[in-house]
Parts: structure tokens; C-alpha cells; sequence
């Protein structure tokens, strides 16, 4: 799944080649990934005539800001989006097409079929799910050493899937929150409310680092994901634990393992991650 470094190189990418552009029509395939408004026609109805303004994102959401509207979409599994001429063939997995006075398309192809789509009148996105309740942004003033302390201080779970909460911080998924903790030499099983002072400043510290230089690079190419132009992101390139199950641990030379944390596929170094 896209974590924050992923959606935010999609939403540069995006706000290059959409903004401005206004909508002829709206063509929805796949009915049940709009979850707002129910009605589909509606949805489709509502978007005619608007233009892409600006495109934010709120940690593993975009957001397509129109005139009238927010247009929140969770890539979930596999989605992607495209820019694409009109006369260009649609691809079977393409679940939505915005169609543009300029001849091109925005296209979103799901092989999962897991991505979700709503529309808010705009100014209230934020008062409702899925975005309503969420944790601050890691980049954010909001997001510092004593939020971070107070939350992890008041559960009993394991650090890995406290941090996986985006009611705590947005924008971690499994791969960022594998390599924040091995940098921060933090074992992933480790209780939360277990961390001391210096191991919870250390860990932000490297939460912010490691998401911050995923961003600069593009993200990590894991699995198919690519951003809106095709292009692969290269942090995978500098990953120290995750998918590197069995080999060598680049600080201490010790073989690298993987585990099973909250139901998801964890990574770490039982040597500098401690338990």
C-alpha cells in the first residue's frame, strides 16, 4: 500500500498536469469504491463543469480541490492514477475516467479494486470520515517529541502497531515504520508504553528523517507501485530492513529477520533491535 512518501509524489505529480483543467465528464465502472454520495449518478453529475484547482493530500489521501468540491481518493492496495489522451486505449482495470475539455483523461486503474473514492462540498472535508479524526502530519508543528511521548504513553501495544494507528500520526504504513524503528534500534514487539524518553525522542527523530528523505527520492518501488507518470520511486534503494529478510544487516553484519506484528509482515535486526 502507498504510505505518506508514495501519495505525496502522486500528488506533485498530479498537480503538474491537472491543474486547470475542467471536467466535460465523469465515467465511474466500478460503483461500490464511491462511498460518497451513494449514488453514483450524483457523483459523476456533481463533477461536470468543475476544474482541478489544487491537489493536497492528508497523509494517505489525496484530496482534488474544484470549485465546489473536495474529492478525497485512498489509493488502498494498487491504485493508480494517469494522465492520458483521450483516444488512448482504456485498460481493464480502469475503474474511473475524468474526461477534459482538452481532449485528455484522468484515469484510475485498481486491479485490487480496494481504492475508495469520496465528495464533500468543500470545507467540510475534515468533518467527516475518512478523514475526520486523523493524527497530525510528521512534517507538521503539530507532530513533536511530547505528542508523540503522550500517545505512545498511554497504550500497551507493540510500538509497531501503535505506530500503524494514523489516529496517532498519519502516513506510516509497514515499510516506514520498519526502517524508523531500525534506525531508531527499537525492537517492533516492544510495548509501547515501554519506551523511555530518549528512545521515544530517537524515534521521532528518525520517523521524520526517514519519511523526509522517501519524499525527496520519490518513495520505494515495492511491489507495482509507480507515480502518475510511470515513474519508479528509488528509496527503495536505501531500505535497510524491509524485504531484506536473510541478508546482512548493514550495521552490524548479522542476518536480518522477519516477523509477524499485529498481523502484518515485520522486518528488523534481532542483534540491534534488542527485545
Amino acid at each position: 500500500m502507498p504510505e505518506l512518501p508514495e501519495v505525496e509524489t502522486v500528488r506533485r505529480t498530479l498537480e503538474q498536469l491537472l491543474i486547470g483543467k475542467r471536467i466535460s465528464s465523469v465515467s465511474v465502472f466500478w460503483p461500490k469504491m464511491v462511498k460518497n454520495p451513494v449514488d453514483t449518478a450524483q457523483f459523476t453529475d456533481a463533477l461536470k463543469g468543475q476544474s482541478f484547482l489544487a491537489i493536497g493530500r492528508r497523509g494517505k489521501f489525496l484530496i482534488f480541490y474544484t470549485e465546489d468540491f473536495a474529492l478525497i481518493s485512498h489509493l488502498r492496495m494498487e491504485g493508480k492514477y494517469s494522465v492520458s489522451d483521450a483516444a488512448d486505449p482504456v485498460d481493464k482495470h480502469t475503474h474511473a475516467i475524468f474526461k477534459f475539455e482538452d481532449g485528455t483523461e484522468l484515469r484510475y486503474r485498481d486491479v485490487r479494486k480496494f481504492g475508495t473514492l469520496h465528495l464533500f462540498l468543500k470545507g467540510t472535508e475534515f468533518e467527516q470520515p475518512p478523514l475526520f479524526g486523523l493524527g497530525p502530519e510528521p512534517f507538521s508543528e503539530e507532530f513533536t517529541v511530547a505528542h508523540l511521548a503522550e500517545r505512545l504513553g498511554r497504550t500497551n501495544r507493540k510500538v509497531k502497531t501503535a505506530l500503524l494507528d494514523q489516529k496517532i500520526l498519519v502516513g506510516l504504513g509497514n515499510i516506514y515504520v520498519d526502517e524508523a524503528l531500525f534506525r531508531s534500534g527499537i525492537h517492533p514487539e516492544r510495548l509501547a508504553n515501554s519506551l523511555n524518553e530518549k528512545e521515544i525522542a530517537k524515534l521521532y527523530s528518525e520517523i521524520v528523517s526517514t519519511l523526509g528523505e522517501a519524499v525527496e527520492k520519490g518513495g520505494s518501488t515495492i511491489r507495482s507501485y509507480v507515480n502518475s507518470q510511470g515513474q519508479i520511486g528509488m528509496f527503495q534503494l536505501d531500505l535497510l530492513v524491509y524485504g531484506r529478510k536473510g541478508e546482512e544487516c548493514k550495521k552490524c553484519g548479522g542476518p536480518l529477520s522477519k516477523g509477524v506484528v499485529g498481523g502484518r509482515g515485520t522486518h528488523y535486526c534481532p542483534n540491534c533491535q534488542k527485545l
